[in-house]
């Protein structure tokens, strides 16, 4: 097993749980007090970029080891001659040849487009209460941003304030505040994606959502996640709410109607319930059968009024890849989200999570050599987002590039939840008086934090960044979770284009394969990415001889 560091001493950041690929703690905690390296790029932004301590030191990369098969034994190919992508107005000069003139904008779907300012959508954020209290700054943050947020599974189900009556939602107050808040502040770049299970189609979310907002947001079919291969759960530790849940239809684990689990949990031995959601696609046969099935839930959602529907799928094997890529095209869906095995949760068994489904850099691997098959016989091949351990840009670009031309988006999620927590964190302490509405979880502002500033204009780097984008009225409605990851948004951009440039590629449509090398052959033959020794071989050689 792969071990990686929990410190990097030249960004002078640390983990303070066991680091992943990601270079996210596998136990990201709302209340951390720093300092991974996205949880101090949520408050200095694009310095985080650089080595620290600029004037006193000189610098070394560390990563000088490529050891298996997964993304950190991709590299990101540099080019020395060239310019592809300029915007138009744009000459090949090196005067505009520069990394802040590289466009991350990006645009996904089939017969309408949606555009974002930089090729990231969030992962799904359900029925989890971390979720719920944190929806605030992360649904603003991505429209102040311009990025896409996915609404996830049994929102409107387990809420207490929603009334359903025969299958048919009257008021879903949770799903109308995550909407509302997004919308707040949408400008024209993202979108707002509201997932649909099992549990959500019986309650009829996608018919009051259309109903209420029209076809302003778009609705997704959930297949899965890379997190785990069982539907979405949630604990409660309240008796009460446990057999409200059971009411509504779901599976609560322990059953709380039992007389003697609920004598275990008046005693203290048990202290919490697991809800979770059904399995899909239980009473079909065979992949004939699935197909008809998904096409005839496409048609009733169209026939609804949707005009964008996506697809989100998970890291199971290659049948249901190949079944996910082929039905979302053939139904013309806007995108399809592949998110692969090590994913993130906010609730999943553990050893689940450790043991079962596909790999991300197999399952994106296997996904792109399936969608340029159909593209081969000219068939066409759904927009795809890549998910499952992305935390970077150079995760970003890296995913951009093994699915080129076909992934339009990366998917992060835990990553983008740390700006929220660390934000709300110093909010509830510049504003006491805001401290429970935000969830803050501190009392004083620690020495990670003190020693960049000590309020919100000092502390954050791209407070007035978005001060002028909202006015300077405005910006005192604006959580300071959103600008956190504002800030962070703005460092990954900042991060991508000076990849990009190093590439001589300057728009997302011009990021290619050929951007890659893989460091060991065992990638290279997993992924179809040229062996670094071999790598532009021909051309080499062809110069040699000139």
């Amino acid at each position: 097993m792969i071990s990686w560091s929990k410190t990097n001493d030249a960004l002078g950041t640390a983990n303070r749980g066991n680091p992943s690929e990601s270079s996210l703690c596998t136990l990201c905690r709302a209340d951390c007090t720093g300092k991974c390296e996205t949880w101090m790029s949520s408050l200095l932004g694009r310095k985080m970029l650089y080595p620290r301590d600029f004037g006193v030191i000189t610098a070394g990369s560390a990563n000088t080891t490529h050891i298996g098969v997964n993304y950190n034994s991709l590299r990101i190919v540099g080019r020395n001659y060239g310019a592809k992508g300029l915007s138009q107005g744009l000459s090949n000069s090196p005067d505009d040849c520069i990394f802040p003139n590289v466009s991350t904008e990006v645009e996904f779907g089939s017969n309408i487009k949606t555009k974002a300012r930089i090729p990231v959508i969030t992962g799904a954020l359900g029925s989890t209460f971390i979720a719920a209290k944190y929806w605030e700054p992360l649904a603003v943050g991505a429209a102040l941003a311009g990025f896409p947020i996915v609404v996830g599974e049994n929102v409107v189900g387990i809420d207490r304030e929603a009334e359903i009556e025969n299958g048919k939602i009257k008021k879903a107050p949770e799903m109308d505040r995550r909407i509302s808040t997004y919308k707040r502040y949408y400008d024209g770049y993202g979108a707002i994606i509201v997932q649909l299970n099992v549990e959500d189609t019986r309650n009829g979310v996608a018919e009051y959502i259309i109903e209420n907002y029209g076809d302003d947001v778009v609705i997704e079919l959930k297949w899965g996640q890379g997190a785990k291969s069982i539907g979405g759960e949630i604990q409660v530790k309240d008796l009460e709410y446990a057999l409200f849940l059971k009411k509504r239809g779901y599976i609560v684990d322990p059953d709380p109607t039992l007389p003697e689990v609920q004598e275990a949990f008046f005693s203290g031995a048990l202290k919490s319930f697991a809800r979770h959601s059904r399995l899909g696609f239980t009473d079909l046969n065979s992949v004939e059968e699935a197909a008809e099935a998904f096409m005839k839930e496409v048609e009733r959602l169209r026939k609804l009024g949707y005009k964008r529907i996506t697809l989100k799928t998970g890291a199971y094997g290659n049948e249901a890849l190949a079944m996910a890529i082929k039905f979302a095209s053939e139904a013309n869906l806007d995108l399809l989200t592949i998110d692969g095995a090590g994913g993130g949760t906010g609730m999943s068994p553990w050893n689940m999570m450790e043991t079962w489904g596909v790999p991300s850099i197999y399952l994106h691997s296997k996904a792109y050599e399936y969608a340029d098959y159909l593209a081969k016989k000219n068939k066409k091949v759904v927009d795809m987002a890549f998910g499952g351990g992305f935390a970077r840009e150079d995760h970003i670009f890296k995913a951009l590039a093994l699915g080129a031309p076909y992934v339009k988006l990366a998917l992060l999620g835990r990553a983008v939840m740390i700006p929220a927590f660390v934000g709300s964190n110093i909010e509830g302490v510049l504003r006491p008086e805001r401290k429970q509405h935000v969830n803050g979880n501190w009392d004083k502002l620690p020495p990670s934090v003190t020693a960049i500033g000590q309020t919100a204009e000092e502390i954050f780097a791209n407070y007035f960044d978005v001060e002028k984008k909202v006015g300077s009225d405005e910006i005192k409605n604006v959580p300071l979770g959103a600008i956190a990851v504002y800030t962070l948004m703005d460092k990954i951009k900042a991060g991508l284009q000076q990849l990009m440039a190093g590439a001589r590629k300057f728009n997302i449509e011009s990021i290619s394969r050929d951007d890659l090398i893989a460091m060991n052959k065992e990638t290279a033959e997993v992924t179809g990415i040229s062996y670094v020794m071999e790598a532009e071989e021909e051309s080499a050689r062809r110069i040699l001889d000139m």
